[in-house]
């Protein structure tokens, strides 16, 4: 199965798509292989240029209730 990865540094959302991982049907965990993380590390570290690059919105949950 693939995933998306996401992650959050300084503000800035990184997203890696198709990344292989388990999944636990029953939590939704997802477990990595050593390698996959290996290579998510290079892209948080910068060392990857990006395919593309992606707008989204941001809400903040206080202000809609």
């Amino acid at each position: 199965m693939t995933v998306t990865y996401h992650i959050e540094i300084d503000g800035q959302l990184l997203l890696v798509e198709n990344v292989p991982a388990r999944v636990n049907v029953e939590t939704g965990e997802r477990f990595f292989a050593p390698e996959t993380v290996e290579c998510l590390q290079q892209v948080v570290w910068g060392k990857c240029r990006p395919v593309r690059t992606v707008q989204t919105p941001v809400y903040e949950y206080a202000s809609l209730t």
